[in-house]
């Protein structure tokens, strides 16, 4: 189920979607101790998001934290 939140200035609902770079990941899976649900860690322990990257509902502030905790930036977190 697509993760809805509402933008501030308009009101309008959006979904959210996360995306690793798998080029940047270097495996620190500092994704998968905020956000545990969100991402899967492959044998080499690099990381990448679960399912199809959709944010579930009420998962946005550990996305964001995610993304803020990367030492790599190989995440980012997309309107979709």
């Amino acid at each position: 189920m697509p993760c809805i939140t509402r933008r501030p200035s308009s009101g309008m609902l959006r979904a959210m979607r996360l995306h690793v770079d798998s080029s940047r990941c270097q495996g620190h899976n500092r994704c998968t101790v905020v956000a545990p649900g969100l991402f899967e860690i492959d044998d080499f322990g690099m990381s990448s998001p679960a399912g199809d990257g959709m944010v579930p509902p009420g998962e946005e502030r550990a996305a964001r934290l995610a993304v803020d905790n990367c030492p790599e930036y190989a995440i980012s977190l997309t309107d979709d």
